[in-house]
């Protein structure tokens, strides 16, 4: 309502300025005139509005009444600061022979009271002067040419919304709002403080770089404050940051408002704090922090308070000991010091401001006072007194108002054409008595020039300077002061990922320790877990799940697992792929070695009946089993038990190739000897003729019929190589976790091909010695072979479900046991009945009672 009809009354004062009635003579300005704290004429004049003062008492308003003139009190001595540096640099430039010669530069200062309503009425004092009339047309120009102001981003706003119908150009140097480089809007501002826009990404990137993942926000509740804080909130979600609460505050508020704040901020569970607070809403926020016993936080500061040397005193330390913030670079300003110390009332008795920033200082009064400590003389010496006024050893904002005051003079001397007459003697300016507001706007823009200190100065296309911070740190000397000590920077010009740099000095943490706080909604997620978000909860509030097979996380907080590659599987800590692992029947393992010795041992036992048969050639027995076809057939078992090693070991293309054919050929060639065993058995014993007279099958028969037959598989191996041989294959589809090395069979035609004819072999064999196995003599070898055979279908048949079903490397055993198998069922029922007589009971190895009846 209040803030209404000072809009209301304004707008009143400005009209008033432009408009007359019809009846009036001259252009009356309505309402009391402003007068400046501290002023000097000159051919130029410069306007300056700072926040000297920081509490203000809003009058009660009312609609039929007068408002009564603000009173700001409390006065602030660093502002004060700022207000004679540009004092001092505009003495400096009057004392110039090379910048603006011939040329008085005066000065207009008025307080803002770090508010609005009193930036209005600086903003229009400036503007209109003191004059009461200005004559019939109410064209007069400005009082001021430029305005140096003012200290917070919301003031500055509301003077160019006033400023900027005129074009008057407006200078802060301590304005941050990143609102503020919206040329459209504000044609006319320039600024020698970074913009806020910076500054937020740098906070962002500085709680990223300290891994603070959870934090706290508070703010100032204007301008500066929500644009500030709305860019470092949307910067800090891209750089993987919650806030877990945003508050904010202004000097205005009430003790149960601030309270508030400050217990949410006690009840958060962040231990980091970041306060994107101008320095009025700092010192409440404190006085109540104070009361509320807020200490063990980790305090982030903006620009506007992290280097604020009323606030790094012995009475905040407990709360604002080792806080952390970016600021811009100090310097060395030559003889402000010895300036500052000449400041006094005797200056300009008139001056009201001077005898309180008097009594403020030295704790005295002017005025006979019975309250008063003591009187003020004005004989006191500020060389012994060491306050935010006379300290000079952090000199940033007020090096902000320096370098606004030459920026203004090198651009009206460039504008008035100064020392471009060719006269290197008279250097002079081309003085106009109306310097058009938009010329001056135009030649500030374009200004670039080096301060004695080597700070080069100049503006972008948006009217902001380089944007370059310090990281500073609030740690103790050895004295027992805090000091701001810089231990890293920031440089937005640079490549993102090397605008912000460390220097490697130590850093002093909250409550002084030197172990850097942590504050995250969830504790870490080790490697080999990747984060899950909580339903409900912020991004940084998750839980951690372990990565699942064959996926790892390699560093802590992953968001995802990643899958291993195809030959590679996570380790037990799923932390990283490792190779997998690769499986084969070995020679190394218990099953390799036990089928290595049973295959072993089923070639002794054929090398045993070779010798034994061979001792015994010229028995009967022996020659009527066909000695030459028991050789033969001894000779293919030793192969089918030597083949089965081909099985075990690592494949490789070789062996891929040798396993399945030397399998086949082998069998082959023991089932044509048995099937050439068994057609000699059926003639002969189916012929009805004398024992003495039955004809025998030639031998060439015998060795026709066994080659052909041996041969036709040959073949059919040889075929099989040539178009798709077998071949060594990685198989990871079977298992996930590790790789199964196997002999692919290339052309599984082929395989069952082999097999099959085997098959056929087998079964034709059993079926003639199924056709003899009751002819009436004493040694009946078609029984026998019967039973082989027998064995050896029921071995093969049964292989073929559990060839197929059996995994990996067993696969290769349910082969390997299959033929050992059938080549042991072959060898006892053929062979074990004959050693038995050879060997046991040599009696019945006799002609006649082998061609006897039963």
């Amino acid at each position: 309502m209040g803030g209404c009809i000072w809009v209301m009354l304004l707008l009143v004062l400005v009209m008033g300025a432009f408009t007359a009635e019809e009846d009036t003579a001259l252009c009356e300005m309505l309402g009391s005139t402003e007068f400046p704290l501290l002023s000097e004429k000159g051919d130029i004049t410069i306007g300056g509005a700072f926040s000297i003062h920081s509490q203000i008492s809003k009058p009660s308003l009312s609609l039929t009444d007068t408002p009564q003139p603000l009173k700001c009190s409390r006065i602030n001595l660093r502002e004060f600061r700022f207000a004679q540096t540009m004092i001092f640099a505009i003495e400096e430039i009057n004392n110039s022979s090379s910048l603006l010669p011939n040329i008085s530069v005066g000065y207009k200062l008025f307080d803002s009271c770090g508010s609005t309503l009193p930036s209005t009425r600086a903003v229009m004092s400036l503007i209109n002067g003191q004059e009461r009339t200005l004559g019939k047309t109410c064209s007069g120009q400005s009082s001021v040419h430029v305005i140096i102001g003012a200290s917070e981003s919301s003031s500055t706003i509301v003077m160019l919304q006033i400023s900027g119908i005129f074009q008057i150009p407006v200078i802060s140097h301590f304005a941050t709002c990143a609102c503020l480089s919206n040329r459209k809007e504000y044609p006319s501002f320039f600024r020698t403080i970074p913009s806020d826009y910076y500054q937020s990404r740098a906070l962002a990137k500085l709680v990223k770089h300290f891994g603070w993942t959870w934090v706290g926000a508070v703010r100032s509740d204007n301008d500066y404050g929500d644009n500030g804080m709305a860019t470092f909130i949307e910067a800090a979600s891209q750089e993987g940051i919650c806030v877990e609460f945003s508050e904010a505050i202004s000097r205005t508020d009430s003790p149960e408002q601030v309270a508030r704040v400050v217990r949410v901020i006690r009840g958060g569970s962040a231990r980091v704090l970041v306060a994107f607070l101008a320095q009025g809403e700092m010192d409440i926020l404190l006085e109540e922090a104070l009361k509320q016993n807020l200490t063990a936080l980790q305090w982030v500061g903006s620009e506007s308070w992290i280097t604020a040397g009323h606030l790094a005193t012995k009475r905040y330390s407990g709360i604002l000991s080792g806080s952390l913030g970016f600021t811009i670079t100090k310097t060395k300003i030559t003889g402000l010091r010895e300036f500052l110390l000449q400041v006094n009332p005797s200056q300009d008795p008139q001056s009201n401001l001077l005898r309180e920033f008097w009594e403020a200082t030295f704790g005295c009064s002017f005025q006979s006072s019975l309250h008063a400590q003591s009187q003020c003389s004005g004989s006191e010496r500020l060389q012994d007194i060491n306050n935010p006024f006379t300290d000079v050893s952090e000199l940033r904002i007020s090096n902000n108002v320096y370098k606004a005051v030459y920026a203004v003079a090198h651009a009206l001397h460039n504008m008035l054409k100064c020392g471009q007459s060719g006269d290197a003697v008279n250097q002079s300016c081309s003085w106009k008595d109306h310097l058009e507001p938009k010329q001056v706007v135009k030649h500030l823009q374009d200004v670039n020039f080096t301060l004695q200190s080597g700070e080069r100065v100049y503006f972008d296309g948006n009217g902001d300077p380089a944007a370059t911070y310090e990281l500073v740190n609030w740690q103790r000397s050895q004295a027992g002061d805090t000091v701001f000590v810089a231990v890293g920077s920031y440089d937005a010009s640079l490549p993102n990922g090397k605008q912000f740099t460390m220097n490697g000095i130590n850093i002093t943490w909250a409550a002084e320790s030197l172990k850097r706080p942590l504050s995250v909604c969830s504790d870490s997620c080790l490697p080999g877990f990747r984060q899950a978000a909580i339903k409900g909860k912020p991004i940084c509030c998750f839980s951690c799940i372990a990565c699942a097979a064959g996926e790892i996380s390699n560093s802590s907080n992953s968001a995802e697992c990643s899958r291993c590659p195809l030959e590679d599987w996570s380790n037990q800590d799923r932390s990283q792929c490792v190779p997998k692992v690769i499986e084969f029947l070995s020679y190394g393992e218990t099953m390799g070695v036990l089928l290595s010795a049973f295959s072993l041992f089923g070639v002794g036992l054929t090398l045993a009946v070779s010798c034994v048969f061979f001792r015994f050639r010229h028995t009967p027995l022996v020659k009527a089993s066909n000695s030459e076809l028991s050789f033969l057939l001894l000779f293919s078992l030793t192969l089918c038990f030597l083949c089965s090693l081909t099985f075990i070991g690592r494949p490789s293309e070789w062996s891929c190739m040798l396993r399945h054919t030397a399998f086949g050929i082998t069998f082959a060639l023991c089932m044509s000897c048995i099937l050439a065993k068994t057609i000699v058995v059926v003639r002969a014993f189916k012929a009805r003729r004398p024992a003495n007279t039955v004809p025998q099958c030639s031998a060439l028969l015998q060795r026709t019929s066994v080659l052909s037959c041996t041969l036709l598989q040959v073949l059919v191996c040889v075929l099989w190589l040539t178009f798709a041989p077998p071949f060594p294959h990685k198989n990871t589809a079977h298992a996930t976790e590790r790789i199964i090395l196997e002999c692919n069979l290339g052309s599984p035609v082929g395989f069952w091909a082999v097999l099959g004819y085997v098959g056929l072999l087998a079964v034709l064999c059993f079926v003639l010695a199924f056709l003899a196995r009751k002819l009436p003599d004493n040694f009946n070898e078609a029984k026998f072979i019967t039973f082989s055979m027998l064995i050896f279908c029921a071995v093969w048949i049964t292989f073929i479900p559990a060839y197929v079903s059996s995994p990996g490397k067993f696969t290769v055993a349910v082969e390997i046991f299959a033929i050992l198998a059938s080549s042991f069922g072959l060898f006892f029922c053929i062979f074990a009945p004959k050693c038995y007589i050879l060997l046991l009971t040599p009696e019945r190895n006799t002609k006649k009672h082998m061609m006897g009846r039963n």
